[in-house]
């Protein structure tokens, strides 16, 4: 069957699948897919059901979110906002907090208390509204300035996919509200105008939209990528330190380095290149943010805030990967981060405000307090949580680092007993094989001896037959040469005798006892053993070349 492929020649399918996958136990086999199967599933079924259980009913829980109200005015104007409120006032709508003037003195305390974080946002009424807007009626003056009645104050750059539906367009809504309320109250100053007022296109447009609401914006993020900023930006950054991990534990195996050097040298390398490397990464991040920034205001010192902020975000990354790949087993180590992807996520991708209580447990997360940080940054300082954000990264970056150090020191000393143990098993194999050659040759001297035995009773015999009949003499010495000739014959067509084929089997025999005791003695010291972590083939090895 010429041609065809050793799989599908029939003498290499054996029969009964069933029970024996070709030497491997069906029942093991398939109960070793089951386990893994189920917990793969299990483990994405738990990932699934945590993010989205984050973002569950989020729309219900808007609530949360509040908003200041300060009425300078103390007008009809104010009323109007009130009565506007209560029919909109609902699960899905942020909960307007009103407090006196005294608390907010000026509108400028009012902004200082957005940038604090105590309010998503705050409304107010100027002083003097309701009276401008009827001088406005009565003297039909087109000086008057709609802006300065009603105005708002947020910053966009606090989670400014969410915001910018949760609070400015509910804002924006009560607004109107408002304006439908006010014109029609018989307490606004519309029902108490003089009836011989002129109407005029001043005065028309007065009445039907007697104030512009004004946005006072700390810091507008309204270019396209801002959508990712909290998403795949933060998961390209776990991605990237995971793969370079990868090639570092490469090389260290590779060259053999857990052996070589001693693990301060080991630390003090793996740590100088992890903070290049992400040193460069964070740069190449923060410029990709700057580049696509389409109008967004923010200076250089912010880019190197935003810079030094993902330098230490992304070593945080590696050095808690590196940690889970000492400590876990590594079939365990892809799950771990799947798990820590979206842990992090998770923790930034909302504000706390809409998900249940229970995910605040993402305070704990390095992704959450570094997305603090970064709108800290971006809005000017008005994100003031630097006094927990900070500490909380540091403390990740001290406690990994540590941990990591550790992970060295077992490395390496895992790494030194199993050379220990690979150049054992290579003097058990070497030892095994000059045993074999010992008795492979004292087996080969008892056959020559009893072959030269053999050979000199013949000659005994020959010269006894010459001596009786010269013929029956030649007669047997030419037997001898045809066999002689037989036999250099069958050496030289490559046949293999009967002895080379025992001597093979035996060989093989030999061989496959010992790399069984070897592969038993590698899974008993692999239950106590770490794995040195994940491990890519690199585009250049040791040779330097692809």
């Amino acid at each position: 069957m010429v041609g065809v492929p050793l799989y599908l020649h029939p003498s290499r399918r054996q029969p009964g699948l069933a029970a024996n996958l070709h030497g491997i136990s069906a029942r093991k086999f398939f109960g070793a897919a089951a386990k893994n199967f189920i917990l793969l599933q299990l483990l994405f079924l738990a990932l699934f059901s945590y993010i989205f259980g984050s973002l569950y009913l989020q729309g219900a829980e808007i609530h949360n979110m509040t908003i200041g109200f300060v009425d300078y005015d103390q007008g009809p104007i104010g009323a109007a906002v009130r009565e506007a409120y209560r029919g909109l006032q609902s699960p899905g709508f942020p909960t307007l907090v009103e407090s006196p003037s005294a608390n907010f003195p000026t509108p400028s305390d009012l902004r200082d208390a957005v940038c604090r974080t105590e309010y998503w946002a705050a409304l107010y009424i100027l002083p003097n509204s309701s009276t401008q807007i009827r001088d406005a009626l009565v003297s039909s003056t087109s000086s008057f300035d709609r802006h300065n009645i009603m105005a708002y104050v947020w910053n966009q750059a606090r989670y400014s996919t969410v915001i910018d539906q949760a609070i400015a367009s509910n804002v924006i809504k009560l607004s109107h509200a408002a304006r439908i309320a006010y014109t029609t109250s018989p307490d606004s100053n519309l029902l108490s105008v003089p009836n011989n007022i002129t109407l005029n296109p001043t005065t028309l447009s007065l009445l039907a939209e007697p104030w512009d609401l004004r946005s006072i914006n700390i810091q507008p993020t309204a270019q396209g990528s801002r959508a990712i900023y909290n998403t795949v930006a933060i998961i390209l950054i776990m991605m990237q330190e995971f793969f370079y991990l990868g090639v570092i534990n490469s090389l260290h195996q590779n060259f053999k380095v857990y052996t070589k050097l001693r693990p301060t040298r080991i630390i003090l390398f793996r740590n100088l290149s992890s903070v290049a490397y992400c040193f460069i990464g964070s740069l190449c991040l923060a410029g990709a943010i700057w580049a696509f920034r389409s109008g967004w205001h923010v200076n250089g010192n912010q880019f190197v805030l935003t810079w030094m902020t993902f330098w230490l975000f992304a070593h945080i990354n590696f050095q808690v990967l590196d940690v889970v790949s000492v400590w876990l087993p590594l079939p365990y180590v892809p799950m771990m981060l799947v798990m820590w992807i979206v842990m992090n996520v998770s923790s930034v991708i909302l504000p706390f405000s809409l998900s249940a209580s229970w995910y605040r447990i993402g305070y704990a997360f390095p992704a959450h307090e570094a997305y603090q940080t970064l709108i800290d940054i971006w809005s000017g300082g008005c994100n003031p949580h630097l006094r927990y954000a900070l500490p909380v990264l540091f403390a990740w970056e001290v406690v990994a680092s540590l941990l990591a150090a550790m992970g060295v020191y077992r490395r390496s000393h895992y790494a030194a007993l199993g050379e220990a143990a690979a150049q054992k098993q290579f003097e058990e194999r070497v030892d095994a094989a000059m045993k074999f050659q010992r008795k492979r040759e004292k087996e080969l001297r008892e056959r020559e001896e009893r072959e030269n035995e053999k050979k000199r009773e013949e000659e005994c015999e020959e010269e006894q037959k010459r001596e009786a009949a010269d013929g029956r003499r030649a007669s047997g010495s030419g037997s001898g040469v045809d066999s002689e000739d037989v036999e250099r014959g069958d050496d030289d067509n490559g046949g293999r005798s009967p002895d080379e084929e025992r001597l093979r089997r035996e060989v093989a025999e030999a061989i496959e006892r010992e790399d069984k005791q070897i592969m038993q003695e590698r899974r008993r010291e692999s239950k106590g053993c770490p794995g040195y972590g994940p491990a890519f083939s690199l585009p250049f090895g040791q040779d330097g070349e692809r």
